[in-house]
């Protein structure tokens, strides 16, 4: 049997608590926007340890629990062909104010000639050849081209690149495209093409707007605008082309949170006066552990019970009411009682026969003096005489049997119970300490009925007690026990009789 005599818990917390919802799990491969959120996933390890040291049992039980919380934003580049955010000089930017360069001719017209798209500069495809492009495209005449770097923006989680465009055709037989290839260190991540307004369609002025999803990593954007005129009017006219990078930001977070129970089991080793002094020193003291791991135990402070001469005075008086309570006496001492009091009328009823043959037996020592007859009358006559020249034998037996009716006046009042009462329930601990000792000396005072004992203002005068020396002091006490032990040698002799 192992006694367990001290528990210990050690713990270690790192705990790090987020409040987001869940969200879609987006993987690294997948093509597109993420829905923005967090998600949160668990992973709960324990394990459990026995160490056997001889003399005591450690189990310990280490709890791991693993925290990944991904969270994921979606970051806007902003308009990368706006030269205010430094990814394409003024001469490649969107307003269309330059010529970017390109395949086949182009011109950069402005007033009235750019129709619906302002009195601002524009571009117009003006080529009505019928080729493929440098990036691929069909049904070509004209061209302008750009590649923008975009690789300060460390995109690797995917996204999707959106753009948006002003054309105005006014030749149905006329059309316009807008094609966007992204790279990765050469690498094509994705290539998409949107004809804006193909040959035969009525559009007009028209504001057009487009997305590419890609994945993985994104480092550079080559945008390419182009169409064919076929020279029956003017040619396709374009202005304020923008193009923006969404992309996924996905940060993960792992945390741990570690909690480690020790609970040490010692083994029946120890001697019982240690078991219980270590029990004494858990009972009246506090263990406190301070911020640095510390153990150290501080004694509880009992509280002190104000003591004076009334409240013990209260105290007594309602201990006192409970024993003044009439209850009767048990029957056992009635029995002893009767007993006693059968005993007495034996002795005294051995006692009158022995007084009679007493009397009867005068009369046979005397013959000549007195007849037989008159001797059987002399009993009834010498009694009275006898008890006359010896009062002690007959008359005051009565008051030997009288005795057990004063027995209960010997008893110890309820007062008295009571101030015995409230010093036997001093615990033994404590019957030495200040509160204690005051209490034992006001129980005192009050039985002695001395209560102005302890009176600060009573002072003592100093006797001289040299005139005491020489004077002898008569012992009253062994005077009553000389008187005492003459009364029993008399009643003892009378008894001979």
């Amino acid at each position: 049997m192992y006694n367990k005599l001290l528990y210990l818990k050690l713990c270690l917390f790192l705990l790090l608590v987020s409040f987001y919802s869940k969200a879609d799990t987006c993987l690294p491969d997948v093509e597109g926007l993420c829905t923005p959120g967090v998600t949160i996933e668990e992973d709960v390890i324990v394990e459990k340890t026995e160490e056997d040291k001889g003399t005591e049992i450690i189990y310990t039980t280490t709890t791991t629990t693993t925290t990944t919380t991904t969270t994921v934003t979606n970051e806007d580049s902003g308009d990368i062909l706006d030269g205010d955010n430094d990814y394409v000089t003024t001469s490649k930017e969107g307003d269309m104010d330059y010529d970017w360069g390109g395949q086949g001719p182009a011109n950069i017209p402005s007033g009235n000639s750019c129709y619906g798209l302002g009195s601002d500069k524009c571009a117009q495809i003006t080529g009505g050849g019928n080729s493929t492009s440098t990036m691929g495209v069909d049904g070509m005449g004209t061209t302008f081209v750009q590649t923008v770097d975009i690789s300060d923006l460390s995109i690797d989680k995917g996204g999707q690149v959106k753009y948006s465009i002003e054309v105005d055709k006014q030749d149905v037989q006329d059309r316009i495209y807008m094609h966007i290839t992204g790279t990765n260190g050469g690498i094509t991540v994705f290539s998409g093409t949107d004809v804006l307004s193909e040959s035969g369609v009525s559009s007009g002025y028209q504001s057009y707007n487009g997305a590419f999803d890609f994945s993985g990593v994104l480092k550079s954007l080559t945008i390419e605008i182009g169409g064919r005129d076929i020279n029956l009017a003017v040619g396709p006219l374009f202005d304020d082309v923008s193009v923006n990078v969404f992309y996924n930001v996905i940060n993960t977070i792992i945390e741990q949170q570690i909690t480690s129970v020790e609970e040490i089991v010692y083994l029946n080793i120890f001697d019982p006066v240690e078991i219980e002094y270590a029990t004494e020193v858990i009972e009246f003291n506090d263990v406190v552990v301070d911020d640095a791991g510390d153990v150290s135990f501080e004694p509880i402070e009992p509280q002190q019970e104000e003591i004076s001469y009334e409240t013990v005075e209260v105290e007594i008086q309602e201990i006192q009411t409970d024993f003044e309570v009439d209850i009767p006496e048990p029957e056992i001492q009635m029995a002893e009682m009767e007993m006693e009091m059968e005993i007495e009328l034996e002795i005294e009823a051995e006692l009158e026969e022995t007084i009679e043959v007493a009397s009867v037996e005068e009369p046979v020592e005397e013959p000549t003096e007195k007849p037989v007859e008159e001797t059987k009358e002399e009993p009834v006559e010498e009694i009275p005489v006898e008890n006359e020249s010896n009062p002690e034998p007959v008359e005051e037996k009565p008051e030997e049997v009288e005795e057990p009716e004063e027995k209960p006046a010997n008893e110890p009042s309820a007062k008295e119970k009571a101030a015995t009462k409230i010093v036997k329930d001093i615990d033994d601990k404590e019957r030495y300490d200040d509160t204690a000792q005051t209490k034992t000396l006001l129980v005192m005072q009050i039985l002695g009925d001395t209560k102005t004992f302890f009176t600060p203002t009573q002072s003592f005068t100093e006797v001289d007690v040299g005139e005491y020396l020489n004077k002898t002091l008569e012992d009253q006490y062994g005077m009553l026990f000389d008187m005492a032990q003459e009364n029993t040698i008399q009643e003892m002799i009378n008894g001979q009789y």
